[in-house]
């Protein structure tokens, strides 16, 4: 069995300790000693770019907000079913997950950063969020720690709570939609979109492909036209 690598390791400014390995082609993300993201249970990431793209009218050139890099499987949803036109703003908070996925994680998906169609910004999401103003996407997707409840910062919590509802609300064009990864169904969250004047459906979603049993949440909040 081939031992497993530590490729990278960073303490983050809020002092939580990220490291990234490698065992026999699979990558893992540990945050304090926890698993964070692991490339072998990827499926619900993936889905989440699916579902932000479904249904889309291709007249409109989308512009597409993606919070969490993360291993860049949202982004590949998304990129594998956007038109060519579309603005697709990456915002990761981490330099440390850029730089690997530049360097270590090319040959996963660190190489659609290339793509045309994709810019990259190292910022706070919930601050992009607040200075994006209004209808300045048609798609949100947010992958940011372990959704509602927050894992690595603090700081997203305002992306779950009412005040962050309503400012994603007025940052989504006429129309559009945002889709939020949840670790579990999360019924004060739902309610909290509707509240926030979205209509709410709730998407099971596997961790792998072949998973027998969904074991987690992809909330779909489409704005009220």
């Amino acid at each position: 069995m081939k031992p497993r690598q530590q490729l990278g390791r960073v303490t983050e400014a809020n002092g939580a300790c990220l490291e990234l390995y490698e065992h026999d082609g699979a990558y893992t993300i540990l945050c304090d000693g926890q698993v964070l993201m692991d490339s072998r249970t990827h499926a619900s990431e993936y889905q989440m770019g699916q579902l932000g793209m479904q249904g889309w009218d291709s007249r409109t050139p989308p512009r597409i907000l993606i919070g969490g890099l993360g291993l860049g499987y949202t982004l590949k949803g998304v990129l594998e079913n956007a038109p060519p036109e579309a603005a697709v703003c990456v915002v990761e908070s981490s330099q440390a997950l850029v730089t690997w996925n530049h360097r270590w994680l090319q040959s996963l998906n660190g190489h659609l950063l290339s793509d045309p169609r994709v810019s990259l910004e190292v910022k706070d999401v919930s601050q992009h969020v607040r200075e994006a103003g209004e209808s300045a996407y048609h798609v949100i997707l947010l992958d940011v720690d372990n959704g509602p409840v927050a894992m690595v910062e603090a700081g997203n919590r305002f992306l779950y709570a009412r005040s962050g509802l309503r400012a994603i609300r007025n940052t989504l064009a006429e129309g559009g939609r945002a889709v939020f990864w949840s670790a579990s169904q999360d019924d004060a969250f739902e309610t909290r979109l509707r509240q926030a004047g979205f209509l709410v459906e709730a998407v099971p979603a596997k961790r792998y492909p072949s998973a027998r049993r969904a074991a987690c949440v992809l909330y779909v909040a489409q704005g009220k036209d």
